[in-house]
């Protein structure tokens, strides 16, 4: 994206192009969690950056809230378009999986956000309430400004994110794992799964513990969800142990989460996110479309 602009004064990026650049980190974190695609994300800030090359500065009083504003509405636009290619899409369908810093875990709030369960979880809103429910739960703008952004009435916006709100509450992790928790029982997981120890591999899964699988029709995975500890422990292990191939497990930080890089012969195959509940793995997202794996390597920056 070409975003630099005409230099300003001594050399600095024009006060437009300073803006977006300022915010851009911003305007993708919103733009991802409304879309669930960096692909995509990248998309709307191309078409924000055009348009907001066009906006009178003089006329804007805050220019992140504006730029957020023009952002969510090119990105409710396209989510009609991907909601159109969910609809053919081979198999269970995952969000694409980021590579992110480590520091976003201590923003526990915006790291549950970008979570795969979360991001689950608000797939399952309207999008104008993933919208709403966004913007005022994450960013934590004002009704009037998400008015705006939505081109609602502010009292619209207010039952509109209490409904959302309840929505998503209701699907939320059962309980807090802590982080000290969470890396024992990753690194348990990650032995169990290198050594097929399905015994193991039951000590740590909840009883209702689910896999989701998206191949995208490319690669081979389960095309349904498969849902209890025993059926997934035996999947996991057994899964593997046919491959016939050198594998390797790395452990990583994906979209703010414990999860595992998988290796054939040192080629990436895919990437397994979890979730955590009361210390136990009550989810496991198993992405390896090849198509949506380009953000797993290097990291991605999301804030707010």
């Amino acid at each position: 994206m070409d975003a630099t602009g005409p230099p300003g004064v001594e050399g600095r990026p024009d006060p437009a192009t300073e803006a977006f650049i300022t915010h851009r980190n911003l305007l993708f974190t919103v733009a991802y969690e409304l879309l669930g695609s960096a692909a995509d994300a990248e998309d709307v800030l191309q078409e924000t950056w055009l348009r907001w090359t066009n906006v009178d500065l003089a006329t804007v009083r805050d220019r992140r809230a504006y730029l957020v504003r023009i952002t969510t509405r090119q990105a409710l636009t396209r989510l009609r378009t991907l909601g159109r290619r969910k609809e053919t899409y081979v198999g269970p369908w995952l969000p694409e999986p980021l590579l992110t810093t480590p520091d976003l875990a201590e923003d526990v709030e915006l790291a549950e956000s970008v979570s795969m369960a979360m991001m689950l979880v608000m797939e399952t809103l309207t999008p104008l309430e993933r919208a709403v429910f966004v913007l005022r739960e994450v960013f934590d703008f004002g009704y009037d400004e998400i008015a705006g952004a939505v081109e609602k009435n502010p009292a619209a916006v207010r039952q509109i994110a209490h409904r959302a709100r309840a929505h998503v509450a209701a699907r939320r992790p059962r309980g807090v794992t802590s982080p000290d928790e969470t890396r024992g029982a990753l690194d348990a997981f990650q032995r169990a799964v290198e050594t097929g120890d399905v015994q193991g591999l039951l000590d740590i899964l909840a009883p209702d513990v689910v896999v989701i699988g998206d191949g995208g029709g490319v690669k081979q995975a389960v095309l349904q969800p498969v849902v209890g500890a025993d059926k997934v422990a035996r999947l996991l292990t057994g899964g593997l142990a046919k491959v016939d191939a050198v594998k390797t497990v790395e452990p990583v930080q994906i979209n703010g989460g414990p999860a595992l890089l998988l290796r054939l012969d040192g080629e990436l195959d895919g990437v397994l996110a979890m979730r955590f509940d009361d210390g136990l793995v009550s989810g496991c997202y198993y992405v390896r479309n090849p198509a949506k794996l380009s953000r797993v390597e290097r990291e991605t920056a999301v804030t707010r």
